[in-house]
């Protein structure tokens, strides 16, 4: 298999390119290539015509009020996601079509109509109103994925209480932490989930998280396992979603929303170890999803799309709820795992329900080439008319085995660019106009303006890799990060004037076209999920035998990138098989099982600077085999040759 992450020189030399299919552009809902100029030349009118489509209860003053790096869109409007997600489709063919299609890992299934979701909604708004829920209350959520999380996030979006979605996969302390930063007044979970066969015990991960939230006070649980879960219910405080919702009305009026109320909270990685939650508002938002979910997938009204993320991510809150549903679209969710119960998991869900769309991760293509073409090859794909790709890099050929093998050789894929952050994509094909190349995400999309820039933040040449800057603003970036507008301006925007710092490398070829490099700074995207190198760190040194550690990301070929860490143990403690097992374990359960070292290699120092910083880049030198760099910073140059060679003898 082909490197996971390409040389720049390598992807220089990709040659291969493909233009959409004649009958794909005849058909697309964008033909002309002047929509990049149309767009460059008024950005801002760009966006307006967009919010057109969208439904007001006010319309908006002015379209963006920019004071870098402060931008709020649409200023004056009055508009509810909820309602534009819902309500607005219930007049006319929509109101019976297939909103969620749901299918559950054991194979349950289960499809809500626009007009079922729209019940469901309304019933649990109230419930949540029941308990004192008020527009600006934050609501934590913390659930597998289940039909009742989409649910549950549209509801608070009617009521306006922002959510904070905690990926079921995620530690009791991370879900205390991020409780406690936004300081949500009621958890919703569930009695547990399923992977690959076992159940995820959330309810009782919840319950330890709450023995240190002082300011919840109230646990909606909702039935997913049934009697196996084994869960005890605490009097006072946990409710279970059926109790709730019974007897509540159908009807509940969607709050009228300023532009700039925020919608939800979700915490990515940092470079600081303490996770960051990105704010996102309500209008420039929903434009954003609505927007690129219509353009980048060609989203038509007889699709049945499906993106396999988990909704605990970014991804999922876009591009499965609320980019499809704001379109009106047929969405799939899936509760499980690709491999199971065998590796064509996915084919078959593609079979099943004759999906059309396709957006998955770099991660499971590359992890379906290692299982070989026979998986997908037993089931029928004919279906599928659009591939796309998202979360990390994609080598050049695990897209043309995407392409190959899933699209059938007729299938335009769009590898898509954008971050927690952002919101929206922001660097993508169009794929009625684009000619694509292998591992490119191409260009920015209408309205975007992206550069790739050198230390001083100059343009680089074609072919010369730097930093991804993005120099206007767009809808759907981030407002701030939750109780820390400081921390906002110092990440993203401190760099270079009055630019965003993506904090991605990339480079631009001589078309134009951009190509992601990935991460610069001390983040690991283990599989689309980042992790910060400090939480893995913090995570290790907490463990009573470890004095200090240091943590990077190595490439990998199905992951993209694993975690590997570097540990020195207290003094009269023995380094072990067993010990590894322990430390691995410890950073699971800390963090979650995405965090889970790949190794563990154990030394006597770490590599510092004569400041006593320790030196990560050396560390991934060692990692990735290559020339070590510059060590003449180092206080003692030994300890790196000595942990070169022990890692050389391990491997």
């Amino acid at each position: 298999m082909a490197d996971t992450v390409p040389s720049i020189e390598a992807l220089l030399q990709e040659g291969r390119t493909f233009p959409p299919p004649e009958e794909f552009t005849a058909q697309a809902n964008v033909r002309d290539a002047g929509v990049y100029q149309k767009a460059d030349a008024d950005f801002e009118g760009f966006w307006a015509q967009w919010a057109e489509e969208l439904h007001w209860f006010k319309r908006w003053d002015k379209t963006l009020q920019w004071d870098p790096p402060n931008a709020q869109w649409f200023t004056g409007g009055k508009i509810n996601v909820s309602y534009n997600c819902l309500d607005r489709h219930l007049t006319g063919p929509r109101r019976n079509k297939a909103a969620l299609v749901w299918e559950g890992e054991p194979g349950d299934w289960k499809v809500y109509t626009y007009a079922h979701l729209h019940r469901e909604v309304c019933r649990f708004a109230n419930g949540l109103k029941s308990l004192g829920v008020k527009k600006g209350d934050r609501v934590t959520i913390y659930m597998p994925m289940i039909p009742e999380l989409p649910i549950a996030m549209l509801a608070c979006a009617r009521i306006g209480a922002p959510h904070s979605i905690v990926f079921g996969g995620f530690s009791p302390e991370s879900l205390r932490d991020r409780i406690n930063d936004c300081q949500a007044n009621v958890l919703i979970t569930a009695d547990g989930g399923y992977r690959r066969g076992r159940v995820v015990p959330l309810k009782q991960n919840a319950d330890e998280a709450l023995e240190g939230t002082p300011t919840v006070r109230t646990s909606i649980v909702a039935r997913r396992i049934g009697d196996d879960a084994n869960v005890s219910m605490k009097e006072g405080r946990d409710v279970w979603w059926d109790d709730l919702v019974e007897g509540q009305s159908t009807h509940c009026d969607a709050e009228p929303m300023d532009s700039e109320d925020m919608l939800f909270i979700l915490y990515t990685s940092g470079t600081t170890g303490k996770p960051k939650g990105v704010v996102h508002t309500t209008a420039g938002y929903l434009l954003g999803a609505y927007a690129t979910t219509k353009w980048v997938f060609d989203l038509k009204e007889e699709d049945v799309y499906w993106c396999t993320a988990d909704i605990g991510w970014v991804t999922g809150h876009s591009y499965i709820v609320y980019g499809p549903l704001a379109n009106g679209a047929t969405s799939v969710m899936y509760e499980g795992a690709p491999d199971y119960p065998d590796r064509d998991r996915f084919w078959a869900i593609v079979e099943k329900y004759a999906a059309t769309i396709v957006y998955t991760a770099p991660t499971a293509i590359r992890a379906c080439m290692r299982w070989g073409e026979s998986y997908p090859a037993k089931h029928d794909l004919s279906s599928i008319r659009l591939l796309g790709t998202v979360g990390e890099p994609i080598n050049p050929e695990a897209w043309m085995w995407y392409r190959e093998n899933i699209g059938g050789g007729r299938c335009p894929v769009v590898d898509t660019w954008w971050q927690t952050e952002t919101g929206m994509i922001l660097i993508t094909p169009l794929p009625g106009l684009t000619t694509l190349t292998p591992g490119s995400a191409t260009r920015p999309f209408p309205g975007v303006q992206a550069e790739v820039v050198d230390e001083k933040g100059d343009p680089v040449a074609p072919g010369q890799g730097g930093y991804l800057i993005l120099k206007r603003p767009w809808p759907a970036m981030l407002r701030t990060i939750y109780g820390d507008p400081e921390r906002y301006v110092e990440q993203y925007w401190s760099r270079y004037p009055n630019v965003y710092f993506t904090g991605d490398g990339a480079k631009m070829d001589d078309k134009g076209f951009f190509w992601i490099l990935g991460r610069v700074d001390d983040v690991i995207n283990v599989a689309g999920h980042r992790i910060s190198t400090m939480e893995v760190e913090s995570a290790l040194v907490d463990h009573r035998s470890v004095a200090e550690a240091a943590s990077i990301g190595k490439s990998h070929e199905v992951k993209g990138q694993g975690v590997v860490a570097f540990v020195t143990l207290k003094e009269g403690v023995e380094t072990s098989d067993a010990m590894e097992r322990e430390l691995k374990a410890h950073v699971a359960r800390k963090i979650g099982a995405i965090a889970r070292p790949d190794d563990i290699y154990f030394a006597a120092d770490l590599p510092k600077t004569r400041s006593g910083k320790i030196m990560r880049r050396l560390l991934r030198d060692i990692a990735e085999g290559r020339v070590l760099g510059d060590t003449t910073t180092l206080a003692d140059e030994g300890v790196v040759e000595m942990l070169k060679q022990q890692y050389e003898d391990d491997e």
